[in-house]
């Protein structure tokens, strides 16, 4: 058996390494699904963070000030309303972003 390189299996190998490096800019079908549920997630924590931020700011203000239940709600509603704002900008940030890989696959065929 011999030291050097079968230049057949190479010239094979280096073919495959072409074609897979051609296929990088291809997205696997995994990544989408993965991107979905970040996304997703993302957009849950922003809700949340909102409800507990104001929930915070309304607890510590009722007991600076005395009126318990008063600011807490009131609070917690804001906190709530500028969650569901910054959900919202993140859905329309998403849609640009599957409109801008949508029209570069369309340009792209």
């Amino acid at each position: 058996m011999s030291d050097e390189p079968d230049p057949e299996r190479l010239k094979a190998l280096e073919e495959r390494l072409e074609r897979l490096k051609g296929e990088k800019g291809r997205k696997p079908h995994v990544d989408d699904k993965v991107s979905a549920a970040s996304d997703g997630w993302r957009m849950v924590i922003e809700l949340v963070s909102g409800l507990a931020i104001g929930f915070s700011i309304g607890f510590g203000l009722d007991t600076l000030l005395g009126t318990m239940p008063f600011m807490m709600v009131l609070f917690t509603l804001l906190g709530f309303a500028a969650g569901v704002k910054v959900m919202l900008g993140t859905a329309r940030e998403m849609q640009n972003r599957n409109a801008a890989e949508g029209s570069a696959r369309d340009e792209g065929e």
